[in-house]
């Protein structure tokens, strides 16, 4: 929580702290955990309130996206290549916030490990959910387990039934809550739902279904272990591989490179695990033939589980925090520290792509010169660009601690070039068109091997809840998976897709699935 002996800032990870506060030195949360209740105190016109920059990445909406479902009334990037950087300068922007508040000035923004022991065993950190903490002394509410809305979202997009309004007082909630509550007849709904549930339960729910997410795995021999797909443990692994930037960086680039004729392995881009953790917190069950239930728990819509309002919910910034140290780790792994390039033109790199977002017209190509609106830098008076935060340490100002997935050396040049080549067939699953789906989404793939079918991995999107008719979203939206097969009978016959989505699209998508629009091909 302190800055190191040259003046950066060091961000740990959040077990980090439980453990100082466990031992004897409460100091470093109790700190983090009064710097969140004051930003969630502001007023909500001020900067460094969390409803000012809660309110950045979603609702409440802007510009034509307040209204236009053609467009993203959000500032966040998805889907494009700003995705990274954009949340690395957001995560800059609510560590200062946090640090604005009195007695908390050395306070750094703490990574939620979501591949160390813990969380594959546990789930969240126990300083995200517990109802009541000790601070000082004295029994308080956990500022970290929820947001209150100070004053009400309403939510205007056409067509959207004021799904994502929220009145004043809502908290945020996660998996198994829901927190539709923009009409009187979603309150009663979401009300007679969470009754389900006592606090307990909930809490036990919802990590229960973060480590069936961390932890999925494909067990079938026919696929090398090295190419096997699975949860968001293997994927973060993996995306660490992706070979450039630009396929790192966001789905849309990661599935337009899968699609090249190769026997390359499919390459996951960052936003892959990104999207599970969402899901996961949000109100998805793990999918998967030895799952009970391969849907959400009916009812169940967290605010991490779509883009509207998921920005609120304090575990948001600690989720990508740990985002932004897997993107550091792969550009320590592949030497791009100090440097990277955006593949000009390819898609993911036009403001259509996943927008276009708030502040940005449509069809505008994104670069490393690019603004990252809304997020001025101070010395220089304008947007911050990519090209601006690249180096986290001489440009920002701040390191991380060693986590898992991490290494104090990274092999390069000669080194990466001598380990051996895998190649294999790949699944393409595509014409899944986004503008047909309510909310986000989980794409399944299972493959029958000797007469038993197997899962072989899946596709989640992380998506706003309506783009429905929207133009923009038939054209730019349309989302591709990708799976290994490696030594499995390519015969197409051999495999099976499932797509499971909110209860209100749920009909739409088993017709997508019925009439064969969708698309499979061996490549």
């Amino acid at each position: 929580m302190e800055n190191n002996e040259s003046g950066i800032r060091v961000r740990r990870s959040l077990r980090e702290l439980e453990d100082l506060y466990d031992s004897g030195t409460p100091a470093p949360l109790e700190n983090l955990m009064l710097a969140w209740k004051g930003i969630k105190e502001l007023p909500v016109n001020d900067p460094n309130s969390l409803f000012t920059i809660g309110g950045y990445h979603g609702e409440p909406f802007r510009d034509q996206g307040a209204t236009d479902g053609n467009y993203w009334g959000g500032y966040c990037n998805h889907n494009n290549v700003l995705f990274p950087t954009w949340h690395r300068v957001y995560l800059y922007k609510i560590e200062n916030a946090l640090r604005s508040i009195k007695g908390c000035e050395e306070v750094t923004l703490p990574y939620w490990d979501e591949t160390e022991h813990e969380s594959l065993s546990k789930g969240m950190p126990w300083s995200l959910t517990r109802e009541q903490v000790s601070i000082r002394g004295h029994m308080v509410d956990n500022p970290l387990r929820s947001y209150k809305f100070q004053i009400a979202i309403n939510d205007n997009v056409n067509n959207d039934n004021s799904t994502y309004s929220k009145p004043a007082g809502t908290d945020t909630v996660r998996y198994p809550y829901s927190g539709l509550v923009g009409t009187p007849a979603a309150k009663a709904k979401s009300d007679k739902h969470n009754s389900q549930f006592s606090a307990s339960q909930g809490t036990n729910l919802l990590n229960g279904n973060i480590t069936g997410w961390l932890n999925k795995t494909v067990s079938l021999p026919d696929i090398d272990k090295r190419l096997q797909l699975g949860g968001v443990h293997v994927l973060y692994t993996l995306c660490l591989d992706a070979p450039n930037y630009t396929v790192f960086s966001n789905q849309k680039s990661a599935a337009s490179w899968n699609m090249i004729p190769s026997k390359d392995p499919v390459v996951v881009a960052l936003e892959t695990p990104h999207n599970d953790i969402h899901l996961s917190v949000g109100g998805f069950n793990i999918p998967g033939p030895n799952n009970p239930d391969f849907s959400p728990i009916p009812g169940a819509n967290g605010d991490m589980g779509e883009n509207d309002t998921a920005a609120f919910d304090p575990v948001f910034f600690f989720h990508h925090c740990n985002v932004d140290r897997m993107f550091w780790i792969w550009q320590k792994k592949h030497d791009f520290t100090n440097h990277f390039q955006i593949i000009p033109g390819f898609p993911g790199t036009n403001s259509d792509d996943g927008g276009p977002s708030a502040g940005y017209p449509k069809n505008e190509p994104l670069t490393l010169d690019s603004p990252l609106k809304p997020f001025l830098n101070s010395a220089t008076g304008t947007f911050y660009t990519t090209r601006e935060c690249i180096n986290i340490e001489t440009q920002l100002g701040y390191v991380y601690t060693v986590g898992s997935l991490d290494l104090i050396h990274w092999m390069h040049g000669e080194e990466l070039a001598a380990q051996e080549k895998l190649t294999t067939n790949k699944l393409r699953v595509a014409n899944i068109n986004r503008g047909n789906i309510f909310g986000s989404f989980v794409l399944t793939a299972y493959a029958t091997v000797d007469g038993k079918e197997h899962y072989i991995g899946h596709h989640s999107v992380l998506s706003r809840w309506n783009v429905l008719g929207c133009e923009n979203c038939r054209a730019h939206l349309k989302t591709e998976a990708y799976f290994n097969l490696d030594k499995i009978n390519p015969d197409l016959s051999n495999f099976r897709i499932e797509i499971i989505g909110r209860e209100e699209a749920q009909p739409l998508l088993n017709a997508a699935i019925a009439d064969n629009s969708i698309v499979m091909e061996i490549i």
